[in-house]
């Protein structure tokens, strides 16, 4: 009886993994429709010695990833006269989250279920914040024929400690890269 269901088990624990990894893309600034088949693009950032990011490194990781991601599909790198221009730039913003934590469920009752005489009204409920960075790569795909923008991808996430900010900034890369590709493959 437990090998039935040991294969679904497991399926749903996987798509519970998967899913913690909270990761948004949205469409924007869609000017022109993807019509023609695109097949060679080039990345402005890496011709014009413009950054992207505030670290020198992870702009580096992006442009070797949008490059290799992109062939590996079957497109190819063409900086006289690409199909596709891909820009991107990046929102880097500090936050604080509050979390309260009450340690008392029924605040104005105490525990009069028990006792009576127990309320305290001095009994303070205890505040941590905790410190994120919220962390949006935003890739922009011009038509260079036309001059418009055939579609802008945010991927917006959340980055808990610097040492896990690399591999968020590629996770978010490939799903903005992955939207992109079935966009044009769709054409």
């Amino acid at each position: 009886m437990f090998r039935k269901f040991r294969p679904s088990l497991m399926l749903l624990a996987a798509s519970f993994f998967v899913s913690c990894t909270a990761i948004d893309v949205f469409n924007e600034n869609n000017e022109i429709p993807i019509a023609r088949p695109y097949q060679s693009f080039v990345i402005i950032n890496k011709e014009i010695g413009m950054r992207g990011f505030s670290a020198q490194f992870l702009d580096e990781l992006v442009q070797s990833q949008i490059q290799e991601t992109l062939e590996s599909n079957g497109m190819t790198y063409d900086p006289i006269k690409p199909d596709v221009v891909i820009r991107y730039h990046s929102n880097e913003d500090l936050r604080q989250r509050e979390t309260v934590t009450n340690n008392n469920p029924y605040p104005f009752w105490g525990y009069r279920v028990y006792n009576p005489w127990i309320y305290n009204p001095f009994e303070t409920n205890r505040v941590t914040t905790s410190n994120y960075e919220l962390l949006q790569v935003i890739v922009d795909f011009i038509d260079p024929v036309q001059d418009k923008f055939l579609m802008t991808l945010t991927g917006v996430t959340e980055v808990s400690s610097p040492k896990t900010k690399q591999k968020k900034v590629e996770k978010t890369l490939d799903a903005v890269l992955k939207t992109f590709l079935e966009q044009k493959n769709q054409r």
